[in-house]
């Protein structure tokens, strides 16, 4: 079989937000990058849509905010819980102190498409799609590039630096035998869309009753719908059968009444399995993992996504330098991680007290629930919602774009990219 051969300097293995983000910034920075995409495009719905204030604030410092924003999108100024028929405002982003103190939710292949668009404005940026890794080039004890399998066959791609950014699954973190930590998760999510009509409330939120959560996020003629389900428990929902899950569906949205016969069968229901884990280490000689295959995040707050691309913002301002300059060191790579580990792990920590003192109880109820009292205390004092905020929108330790970035671009900012 023949083989063919690329050589780059870095190799990054997924282009999910922390990937493409990186691969943008590098190529941006002046260093030859291959991303890698498994995929033949990004449309795939089960990829979260939540674009936080801190990613904007990135966009911004690229001088892309503008142009981003003209991307289809809804606005959230805050976060809405529905118990029953009271709603509680969770945070509210209209006092963060950056650019656009709002979330945006965009479906994520527009801004897959987005980054994948400026990347190719840049000579040293390739994005081979339909591209898997298969396995890893090992030499002198260090990963020197990968193998991958593409639309033309085999491929080996040599590289001083492999990033693994393929996700929670990621083949290139257990090809590297990395150990990982489970932190555990009490819940899955069940993911579909029903149509939406023009004249309903155009804000996502989040409806809460006994044993059920139910959350859905505009996409303009439709709902993006995530049902939340005890871990494990979709074969006891299938059992029961489709119309037993409508009915239930029906108790906390009665008004999607005349839209559930869209949901014909199970295969219109996709199951989002929900895991919080991480590395001990991140890197290898030769090789990094970043984002959720370094550290994967449940869905509450959205903020997996944020996190994906701090890192990747990260990264590029302590590599981009060392890749460019043949000068890179083990010392860089655990920079990265000693950058990024802390504000993974005290997400992941409050994450896990949510999970444990919210979620798990609200799942286990069997009759009418209330707000529980932290929710309460942000009803009565509304400052008290910028907390929240701070730590959705904008997380702990927010990255921004460093002098290397800004200082090596190589096309005017005025430039349109088609």
């Amino acid at each position: 079989m023949i083989m063919r051969r690329e050589n780059t300097t870095c190799c990054i293995a997924g282009g999910g937000p922390a990937g493409m983000m990186l691969g943008f910034l590098l190529a941006r920075a002046g260093v030859a990058v291959i991303v890698l995409e498994k995929h033949a495009d990004f449309l795939r719905d089960f990829r979260g849509d939540t674009i936080h204030p801190s990613t904007m604030q990135v966009m911004h410092e690229l001088g892309l905010l503008d142009e981003f924003l003209r991307l289809p999108h809804v606005r959230e100024d805050d976060l809405v819980a529905r118990f029953g028929a009271e709603d509680i405002t969770v945070a509210d982003f209209s006092h963060l102190p950056v650019k656009a103190p709002f979330i945006a939710f965009m479906p994520q292949w527009d801004f897959l498409d987005f980054l994948a668009d400026h990347g190719r404005a840049y000579p040293t940026f390739r994005l081979l799609m339909q591209t898997k890794a298969t396995e890893l080039i090992e030499e002198n004890g260090r990963v020197a590039g990968l193998n991958a399998e593409g639309p033309d066959g085999a491929l080996e791609i040599r590289a001083d630096l492999v990033v693994a950014a393929d996700g929670r699954r990621s083949d290139v973190r257990a090809a590297a035998g990395f150990a990982v930590t489970e932190l555990g998760a009490p819940m899955d999510v069940l993911w579909f869309r029903l149509s939406r009509r023009p004249d309903e409330p155009a804000q996502a939120f989040g409806q809460v009753a006994a044993g059920r959560f139910f959350i859905r996020l505009n996409r303009g003629d439709y709902w993006q719908c995530a049902f939340i389900i005890p871990k494990g428990s979709l074969e006891r929902l299938q059992a029961a059968g489709l119309d037993a899950f409508k009915a239930g569906l029906l108790t906390l949205a009665p008004e999607l009444a005349d839209r559930t016969g869209e949901l014909s069968s199970w295969d219109d229901i996709k199951l989002l399995s929900v895991a919080v884990d991480r590395l001990e280490r991140w890197w290898r000689p030769g090789l990094l993992c970043i984002g959720d295959a370094a550290h994967a995040m449940s869905p509450i707050g959205g903020v997996g996504i944020n996190l994906a691309i701090q890192d990747a913002v990260a990264t590029a301002n302590l590599l981009a330098k060392p890749l460019r300059e043949k000068t890179l060191t083990d010392a860089d790579l655990a920079a990265v991680q000693t950058r990024r580990e802390w504000p993974a792990k005290v997400t992941q920590g409050a994450q896990i007290a949510i999970q444990n003192r919210v979620i798990t109880p609200l799942l286990a109820a069997d009759e009418p629930v209330a707000p529980p009292w932290p929710l309460r205390l942000l009803q009565r004092f509304p400052l008290l919602r910028r907390l929240p905020a701070r730590m959705v929108g904008m997380g702990v330790r927010p990255e921004h774009v460093g002098p290397e970035l800004r200082e090596r671009q190589r096309i005017d900012a005025s430039q349109s990219v088609r």
